[in-house]
């Protein structure tokens, strides 16, 4: 039976492969560091078959480079063996929400969900930190081989101690936020579908930067536009030199060919609270057909269903128009106020306007009103962004329906909140993905005073305010009024360095080893590390039963997209039951069988009743 591998993929590898299938003379087997073998590139012979291209050596060519450039490729690339675990006491309708909230590291987040969410995200938007001298940044100091980096990083770590203070005085100043802003940049890349968009939020002193990094990732044709937001109107008048009212949102897509459809964004958002319907043309309302005033009349006589006739009504059309538009469904006729015929036509959902490249609409202080409604104070975080903004990109790019909406610097929550109030207004299902390292609060701190220990305290509790804030307003009849969110917290490993290491145990340890898995983990985090593994939607829903006095977890509805059982003695009737639900996969404990036997009798007996299932162990 084949065992799951629970560490996030290997991107070299991965990489590897992609330069086999075009050049398979170069690449060839060659032993790691404990000899055993795996996929290698023939430099030499490369450059070869890339000689009339290639760039090598010192010759000058315009690239971006910096201290550590190397070391922060690697980063991006190196698996790590970690895993999401699900805290149900902090979610809001944990077994029916499609959103996610990950709190731990965002570098380990986007390497976790590789798998499961590759290609899937319409938008992401992210506000990292500007690098002011002031900023905490990420320290990831990486160099070292895959296999070291895959040990270490099964290690417990303290949450947060990841973050350092990148001041001015640093003799990398620059680099080291590019080391931190590259890798993370180039595993978004991944998660976005072809049609997919990146909003950037930056300020003056690394937006070249930005703009160097964005074109070498995504590449330079894919950058869509630098949009100018006014944060503020007045003010600064302390300034030195110059008040800076602005910031940078830098938007690059993930393929500009498959942006097909014109950017638009609604004249008046409030006007989408009437378009409730849809039909094979677009989303719309029925409004009257009536024409008010005298001037240039259309007059002419309407036969209502009952046989009765409208004389000399006003309309908007005219009479062979009309005629038209009722033979194809675009005029009814029914009874209005007072039991009298009126008469509707469908108004469809216009294009919208152009956004222009100065957006002015909202500044700081509507997020700080914000924030202030919700907590009563809004000193919770320096520069938050206002809603409006954030639903403004949305619509700009498109996204609607059941679009995935990624932000992995979440902060106070503002991408949530905006996603949801969409949601409420047009009646779609966007779903959020939310990533947010606990960062400590400082004591001397309002929100500090106000209870809150870290950032990702106040951003659940944001999401939790605005959601029930939501509810309490007008909302479209269509939303499912999913206000809620699945906490997923980034740790080590659920299985202990045996599983990675197996021919590092000495004969005198295997006492101590008495199974792979580690003793403080239970059967939902196990499944969370398999669903990450295998890449399987983590917001779907999970049902627990007992089966033969075995826990046995559903995933999805028939047919289940996974079922798993990690109980101890597992015997061939129980195998049995579970393979008469022909789910897709199935997964048990490898030390989980009663014998040697049933273990390997497992694969017949899903051979034999449901050969479509894929069935492997941990």
């Amino acid at each position: 039976m084949d065992k799951m591998k629970m560490h996030s993929p290997n991107l070299t590898q991965e990489n590897i492969a992609r330069i086999r299938e075009l050049f398979p003379g170069c690449v060839t087997e060659a032993k790691d560091e404990a000899g055993r073998l795996k996929l290698g590139v023939d430099f030499d012979l490369l450059r070869q078959e890339l000689s009339e291209s290639i760039v090598e050596g010192p010759q000058e060519r315009y690239h971006l480079n910096w201290p550590g450039k190397r070391e922060a490729l690697i980063t991006a690339n190196a698996p790590i063996a970690k895993t999401l675990r699900p805290c149900r006491e902090e979610s809001v309708g944990f077994d029916t929400t499609k959103n996610l909230f990950i709190e731990g590291d965002n570098l380990d987040a986007l390497k976790l969900i590789q798998e499961t969410y590759l290609g899937k995200v319409k938008m992401i938007y992210i506000d990292p930190p500007y690098n002011t001298g002031n900023d905490f940044i990420y320290e990831d100091d990486f160099a070292e081989t895959s296999g070291e980096f895959l040990k270490r990083s099964n290690q417990k770590d303290e949450e947060g101690n990841r973050l350092v203070a990148n001041t001015e005085a640093n003799g990398r100043f620059h680099s080291d936020w590019l080391s931190m802003i590259y890798p993370r940049l180039k595993l978004a890349r991944n998660l976005l579908r072809d049609d997919g968009v990146i909003f950037i939020s930056i300020d003056e002193n690394e937006v070249h930067n930005v703009r160097k990094v964005g074109d070498e990732i995504f590449g330079s044709d894919n950058f869509i536009s630098d949009l100018i937001w006014q944060k503020r109107k007045g003010g600064g008048n302390d300034s030195k030199f110059i008040a800076v009212d602005h910031e940078f949102i830098m938007i690059y897509g993930k393929s500009v060919v498959h942006q097909d459809k014109k950017w638009r964004v609604p004249y008046d958002e409030d006007y989408l609270k009437r378009y409730k319907e849809e039909d094979y043309q677009g989303i719309f309302y029925w409004d009257t057909l009536h024409r008010g005033g005298l001037q240039s009349p259309i007059i002419y006589d309407v036969e209502c269903p009952d046989g009765s006739i409208i004389k000399n009504g006003t309309w908007q059309v005219s009479e062979r128009s009309f005629r038209e538009k009722k033979d194809s469904g675009q005029i009814r006729i029914i009874h209005g106020k007072d039991d009298q015929w009126t008469v509707q036509h469908k108004v469809y959902q216009p294009e919208g306007r152009v956004f222009r490249s100065i957006y002015s609409e909202v500044t700081n202080s509507d997020s700080a009103k914000e924030i202030k409604s919700y907590f009563g104070f809004d000193k919770f975080f320096e520069n938050p962004k206002p809603t409006l903004l954030i639903r403004a990109l949305c619509y700009l790019c498109g996204c609607t329906t059941d679009d995935i909406v990624l932000d992995f610097f979440a902060g106070s929550a503002t991408t949530a909140d905006a996603v949801m109030q969409l949601n409420a207004i047009d009646g779609a299902k966007r779903k959020f993905i939310l990533v947010q390292i606990p960062e400590p609060c400082d004591e001397k701190s309002e929100s500090f005073k106000a209870g809150y220990n870290t950032i990702t305290e106040i951003s659940k509790d944001r999401i939790r305010r605005a959601g029930e804030k939501i509810l309490e307003g007008e909302c479209h009849e269509a939303w499912n009024k999913d206000i809620g969110f699945r906490v997923l917290k980034v740790d080590s490993s659920n299985m202990a360095d045996v599983y990675y290491t197996p021919d590092s145990i000495e004969q005198a340890q295997l006492k101590i080893f008495t199974g792979n898995i580690k003793p403080d983990r239970n059967p939902e985090d196990l499944l969370f590390q398999v669903l990450l593994d295998w890449g399987v939607d983590l917001s779907l829903p999970i049902r627990r039963e007992t089966i033969q006095d075995k826990t046995v977890l559903f995933v999805n509805q028939p047919p289940y997209d996974l079922i798993a059982c990690f109980d101890t003695g597992v015997n061939e009737d129980l195998v049995k039951e579970l393979a008469k639900f022909e789910p897709l996969r199935v997964v048990f404990r490898d030390s989980g069988f009663v014998s040697d036997a049933v273990k390997i009798n497992v694969e017949q007996i899903f051979k034999q009743m449901s050969p479509s299932t894929e069935v492997k162990s941990i």
